[in-house]
């Protein structure tokens, strides 16, 4: 089988709508609507096989620039790993990997997230499991709720979120530059997600279910009392989790964070150093 390695081609309407078309079809995601939006930016590029016009197979780089603790890094998530499933078995996937490890050897650590079903895979190319760990809290307070919600329904809405969140800063250790990534989710999937706190320069991304709160960072021109942040959220608010790592978490609840049919895999020994004070991605740079 005769085929071509193409990569970064998001402007090219034919061959992003076919990778949209295997992304639907393996995962039920489209990046479409990331693109139309503006977001899919230089920073997320797709590896993929290009066979007879179309794409049967992709690995994706996204590259995380962050600080941890001060210290710059320039991180690899791989994702969107998929294959047509006319061509599995054929040693494509591998192919791409050992292109992108080649490519990103210089960078300061690759990551991932794997199903169950490959999880032989990865460490064929020096990959380790890793753990993850989160944070959480008991919420109890009789207050009523300050937390407004954001509208991030529109164009304006996006600029105008970005133009706020320009002046602030995410109250974690780790800090990553992937605007990009967060629009992702934030102009499509979690456009009810975006609160103001009343009376702050401080905005949560977070989620309420039933009486469960799930923030996913907290941006703020200061420091923050995280706990204080939770009862933002009034009383019906009976628990708090963290899908990012806050700044202040003397008060929390640290636990060992496993995701159903997923599996963090590291390679690179300044990230496997920096993992102590990681300690997990945000939840909003996953791709």
């Amino acid at each position: 089988m005769e085929y071509e390695i193409i990569s970064n081609y998001r402007k090219n309407d034919e061959l992003r709508s076919s990778f949209n078309s295997l992304a639907e079809r393996t995962f039920g995601l489209s990046f479409e609507g990331w693109y139309k939006n503006g977001f899919w930016n230089e920073k997320y590029i797709p590896y993929s096989v290009l066979y007879e016009g179309n794409i049967i197979a992709n690995v994706s780089v996204n590259i995380i620039n962050c600080t941890v603790k001060g210290n710059k890094r320039r991180y690899i998530q791989l994702g969107t790993v998929m294959t047509d499933e006319r061509f599995r078995k054929q040693g494509l996937s591998r192919v791409l990997m050992e292109k992108i490890l080649e490519e990103y050897s210089e960078c300061d650590g690759i990551f991932l997230y794997a199903n169950d079903e490959v999880l032989d895979f990865y460490p064929k190319f020096g990959f380790c499991k890793a753990d993850e760990y989160r944070f959480r809290t008991d919420v109890n307070t009789d207050r009523p709720s300050c937390a407004e919600m954001l509208p991030m329904k529109s164009h304006e809405d996006h600029a105008e979120f970005l133009k706020l969140k320009s002046r602030l800063s995410s109250r974690s250790p780790v800090v990553t530059d992937t605007d990009d990534l967060l629009m992702f989710y934030l102009s499509q999937f979690m456009q009810e997600n975006v609160y103001k706190i009343k009376g702050s320069d401080c905005l949560v991304i977070a989620e309420i279910e039933d009486d469960e709160l799930t923030v996913y960072d907290i941006l703020s021109d200061k420091p923050v009392d995280t706990y204080e942040i939770c009862c933002c959220f009034g009383s019906e608010i009976k628990k708090a989790n963290f899908s990012f790592i806050p700044e202040n978490s003397s008060a929390l609840k640290k636990y060992l964070y496993k995701e159903d049919d997923t599996t963090f895999f590291v390679l690179g020994s300044t990230l496997i150093n920096d993992l102590p004070d990681i300690l997990s991605f945000p939840a909003l740079i996953h791709a």
